[in-house]
């Protein structure tokens, strides 16, 4: 199936390790002109042993600033984004009795801003040329509550009430925004939040590995590329007509009707 990518300009914030990385494989494989960006110089790097030439930004999203100029330097170097996907920052999974007001902050700083930061300048760009597709990788967390990622969770619920109120907000101007809430996915992100599950039930992290595993009807986590493969597909003019929702990708841990 041709995506209609080839030539588009894709912008993929923590696009140095997991699913960002796939991401990133996954529009360059369409022949997409790709920037990737992350804190870690030495991340890009070492994505770019993977990738091959690909723009590399290094960048601290929970700043405004240093977001904006991530945005403008990326217009400047390969032209207008016609596709922004957000797999930058994770919030740290903290067990219940661990919180405090400022673990409920950071979580917001970690996984709400660093969206919120380029999505601000990008959405207003795309939306004075009439087009553009913004995909927010976010997680189940936000739908369902789990003791261990209350403060993530939280601002990911945030985040999908964000891309459904601008998706609204922007269709009119030709611009599509969409979420993809991946459950337990093989990333390092949901190696460390196996730690918290452990602490918490006082067990082995092997152990909350396997109780994890053993709830997902599909009998495994999710491999990064596979959640890379619906970011590219929504992100083409294939789903040019879905917008304002978020999609769940948990095999089928939560059956409900949405």
């Amino acid at each position: 199936m041709d995506l209609g990518l080839t030539g588009k300009i894709v912008l993929v914030t923590g696009g140095s390790k997991g699913i960002g990385l796939a991401c990133a494989q996954g529009f360059l494989a369409e022949g997409a002109r790709v920037a990737i960006a992350s804190r870690s110089a030495a991340n890009i790097d070492a994505a770019r042993a993977t990738l091959g030439e690909v723009l590399g930004i290094e960048a601290d999203l929970t700043d405004a600033a240093q977001a904006a100029t991530l945005v403008a330097q990326v217009e400047n170097d390969l032209g207008p984004i016609d596709i922004l996907v957000n797999s930058a920052g994770a919030a740290r999974r903290t067990p219940p009795d661990d919180l405090a007001p400022a673990a409920w902050h950071a979580a917001m700083e970690a996984k709400y801003f660093t969206y919120i930061h380029v999505i601000d300048p990008t959405v207003k760009l795309m939306a004075a040329r009439g087009s553009g597709v913004i995909v927010n990788v976010i997680g189940n967390g936000g739908k369902v509550a789990a003791t261990t990622h209350l403060a993530g969770g939280a601002a990911n619920a945030a985040l999908m009430l964000a891309t459904a109120g601008l998706a609204t907000a922007y269709a009119p101007r030709g611009v599509r925004v969409v979420g993809v809430n991946p459950g337990l996915t093989e990333t390092d992100r949901v190696a460390e939040g196996m730690l918290a599950d452990a602490k918490l039930a006082g067990i082995t992290v092997e152990e909350a590995r396997a109780r994890a595993v053993a709830k997902i009807p599909l009998g495994r986590m999710a491999g990064s590329g596979e959640v890379a493969d619906v970011v590219v597909f929504l992100a083409s003019s294939r789903a040019g007509y879905v917008t304002g929702v978020n999609i769940s990708m948990d095999g089928g841990t939560f059956a409900v009707v949405v």
